[in-house]
This record gives C-alpha cells, sequence and structure tokens, in this order.
C-alpha cells in the first residue's frame, strides 16, 4: 500500500483551492463531482501522494454532516491498493468494520471502500483501487 491522498473537507471549494494553491504553490489539476456522494472534489499534486479537497453538495452528503459535527479539516487517509477485493477480504478477516460490502465508483477515475473509523484509531481510512477499463 501506498499513501494515495489525504482528504480535507472545505466548506467552499473556491476559496480552499485559492489557500491550497497558495500554500503547495500550485493549481488543482482536477475538479470532479460524485453524484452519489453528494460532493465536489478537487485535487492538488504532492509529490507522489495527492491532496483532496471535498465540498458538500447537499445537506444530506457525509462532507456535510462532517462539517456539522467537527468543522473543516482533515476527513480521511486514503491507500492505494492493487487488488481492492483482496484487501477488503483480508481486512474483514482481520477484525476491521467496512462501511461498505462491495467497492464503489469514487473520484479520480478508482474503485474505493471505506473502513470504519471505530476500527482505525478514530481515522476514516479509504482504500482505493485505479480502474483500468
Amino acid at each position: 500500500m501506498k499513501l494515495e491522498h489525504i482528504g480535507i473537507a472545505v466548506k467552499n471549494l473556491e476559496t480552499a483551492n485559492d489557500l491550497y494553491a497558495l500554500l503547495l504553490g500550485e493549481k488543482h489539476y482536477k475538479t470532479e463531482t460524485v453524484e452519489s456522494e453528494q460532493v465536489n472534489t478537487s485535487f492538488f499534486k504532492t509529490g507522489s501522494s495527492k491532496v483532496e479537497l471535498l465540498e458538500a453538495t447537499g445537506p444530506e452528503s457525509a462532507i456535510a454532516r462532517h462539517i456539522e459535527k467537527r468543522g473543516e479539516g482533515i476527513h480521511h487517509v486514503a491507500f492505494e491498493v492493487k487488488d481492492i477485493y483482496a484487501e477488503m477480504e483480508r481486512l474483514k478477516k482481520a477484525g476491521f468494520r467496512l462501511l461498505n460490502e462491495k467497492p464503489k465508483r469514487g473520484a479520480d477515475n478508482k474503485l474505493v471502500c471505506f473502513i470504519h473509523p471505530k476500527s482505525a484509531n478514530s481515522v476514516l481510512v479509504e482504500l482505493c483501487q485505479q480502474i483500468t477499463e
């Protein structure tokens, strides 16, 4: 596994894009809406990893609930895996609680699965695998 990206929940994507462009010295390279998750995303490259900014598109979005409960900030840590199905099975057998039984399509052309924070020291962990269709 390698660190793929860190997801950061933000109230306003445009404002956050400006802030992170100043911080990282480079503009975001991609924006994308993930309708199923009610989220707009923006990606910044940081060496071999990325920063993903996440803005809710509706009040029922997990990002909207996260910001309401905890405020803006780190939402999740994502690790790239070669075989998401095998990793999900391995982690289930090891006692981790997964938030979804099957991987789903996420941003940046990835299959994704989340591990419940109660299984990972209060950190929401995302597994992601590049879709190669």
